[in-house]
């Protein structure tokens, strides 16, 4: 079948001729702000006045008056940091002056490339990446594969092209001058504004993403996937859709699935067979992304429910990712209640969190009185046999427990963005509402202390929606794991994966395949595997024959684009 064009905006410096990329529409001329691929017209909104001119691309949940009284307001953050969604603004005021606000949750990232016309920005940068010559950059690359979740500080995927940082203000001035500054600033709030504030963002984040009359399908699973699902069908119809392993009729994910009977709200089961085990060769090519996707070991079963979707006449997508990063912390709150004193909960917390891992309480008090909130109850990864490069152990972001989150959350959701390419190939949008900067807000000014509990699950996910999740529901403490899956998905598909040990990666000589094929052969027999370690390499070198495979973005001139 025949691939769309992956969705991405930008723009350029005012005041100057600059480059733009073939087959993009025009959004502003003077100065550049442009987009690509097929959007929705409720993802690209702009508003003018008295020669000020704002857009707001992506979900938001901005009315028409809002937007206008952001277009003149003295603090455009203000105005932004109260609407739900995953989005970015860019307001040009009557001098030329662009001013750009980032995402704050980072699930709409944004980069920039400087050029010999200037700076360019964008939201994708495997489309930046030719301004800069189209090379990978090395140690990004090396720092992933040593521990995904803890990317090379201030680098993307492509050497010279640089991270906007999440939740910051890109100002761009006629005169050349540029300049980033902070603009998203976490609160503090009482439990119980928390829970409003959460039930708020979540709610409407959703709302504005079924309004607008596109049709919609959504996951149907766990707690998280649940509620935006029933959320969602408050406001239309909505086609669920579960996930289950074919031949297996009752349990899992399809018993509270089918125990849902609320108006506006269809189920539909997607039954997993053979030709969708993680590493199966599907029909359709694998699409280059900004960065190795999440999905990608697992693509021939995304490619197909979503296929699915697309035959159930649905456009828009959602999921419940990102509940599980927001809702089930680990117990970092531990060094919070070291400094506060509170020496009864910290123990209490302790054993409690010891007792679900099956471990030593030891290490934790230890870390927590010792105020290492980054590292507790994180396990170092070893270092991957295979890995060929010098790199240096991850280190986690310091600060408190806020921080800690919010930094999480943005890497997660900066990765998600390539699984949004991906459906994009497919032409479906993919909407994650967890990730949601509003969400994310609601959920780090909640009291640090009452977002962690070994007794209930996802307290406060439970707590804002208690009156809208079945009982059933609430108190349902786990969901299925597919690490069989792996298993037998690599048995199968042996040959395949083998290939894929002495390939782009091992030229490069960032790894070496000896020992990377003996891990795989080893997780094919199901011996005990690290299945992050084993997952990003071989993530990488599909991304890498994807990459290889796709032609690079074109770039034009602004005169020639204008001529056209």
């Amino acid at each position: 079948m025949k691939q769309s064009v992956a969705r991405w905006f930008g723009g350029c410096m005012p005041g100057q001729e600059a480059v733009v990329p073939v087959g993009a529409r025009l959004v502003w001329a003077d100065p550049l702000l442009w987009v690509v691929g097929d959007w929705a017209q409720d993802q690209v909104r702009t508003a003018e006045q008295h020669g000020t001119r704002i857009a707001v691309l992506g979900p938001c949940s901005a009315s028409a008056p809002e937007m206008e009284r952001a277009l003149i307001s003295r603090d455009l953050a203000a105005s932004a940091s109260s609407w739900a969604g995953s989005f970015t603004v860019v307001r040009v005021d009557d001098r030329g002056c662009v001013e750009v606000l980032a995402d704050g949750a980072g699930a709409c990232p944004l980069y920039k490339v400087i050029t010999s016309r200037g700076p360019v920005w964008g939201s994708s940068s495997l489309a930046l990446s030719p301004l800069a010559g189209g090379n990978v950059d090395g140690e990004w690359l090396a720092a992933y594969l040593r521990e995904r979740n803890v990317p090379a500080s201030g680098r993307s995927a492509w050497s010279g092209v640089e991270p906007v940082p999440a939740g910051c203000r890109l100002t761009l001035a006629p005169d050349g001058a540029t300049s980033l500054s902070r603009w998203w600033v976490p609160v503090k709030q009482s439990l119980e504004v928390a829970l409003q504030t959460l039930r708020w963002a979540l709610d409407d984040g959703v709302r504005t993403r079924v309004t607008g009359g596109t049709p919609v399908t959504s996951d149907l699973a766990g707690m998280d996937s649940t509620t935006v699902a029933l959320l969602a069908a408050q406001r239309g119809r909505v086609s669920t859709m579960t996930l289950y392993p074919s031949g297996v009729a009752e349990g899992g994910d399809l018993q509270y699935a089918r125990a849902l009977d609320v108006p506006g709200l269809d189920r539909t089961y997607f039954p997993l067979e053979d030709r969708h085990l993680p590493f199966t060769a599907s029909d359709v090519p694998l699409p280059a992304t900004d960065e190795p996707a999440p999905s990608t070991g697992i693509w021939a079963m995304f490619s197909a429910q979503l296929r699915t979707a697309a035959a159930h006449g649905s456009a828009r997508h959602l999921t419940g990712d990102g509940g599980d990063n927001l809702f089930l912390p680990g117990p970092v709150h531990l060094a919070d209640l070291a400094r506060s004193g509170h020496w009864v909960r910290l123990v209490r917390d302790a054993m409690d969190w010891s007792r679900l891992r099956k471990q030593s309480p030891m290490p934790l008090l230890s870390q927590a009185l010792h105020g290492d909130a980054s590292r507790i109850g994180r396990r170092v990864r070893p270092r991957p046999a295979w890995l060929n490069v010098p790199v240096s152990d991850p280190v986690p972001g310091g600060g408190n427990v806020d921080t800690i989150l919010v930094a999480s959350i943005r890497n997660v959701a900066r990765a998600a963005q390539a699984d949004i390419q991906l459906a994009d190939s497919l032409g479906i949008e993919l909407h994650n509402p967890y990730f949601d900067a509003a969400v994310l807000r609601a959920v780090v000014s909640a009291p640090a202390t009452e977002r962690f509990s070994a007794h209930r699950y996802k307290p406060l996910l439970a707590g804002a929606f208690a009156d809208l999740l079945p009982e059933a529901h609430l108190q349902r403490a786990a969901k299925g794991l597919f690490t069989g899956d792996f298993h037998r998905g690599l048995r199968i598909n042996l040959p395949r994966v083998l290939g894929l040990t002495d390939g782009r990666l091992a030229a490069m000589r960032v790894i070496d395949p000896v020992p990377l094929r003996a891990a795989v052969h080893a997780a094919a027999l199901g011996v005990q595997t690290v299945w992050p370690s084993l997952l990003s390499v071989l993530a990488a070198e599909m991304w890498l024959e994807a990459v290889e495979n796709t032609p690079s973005t074109r770039w034009t001139t602004s005169t020639a684009a204008g001529a056209r």
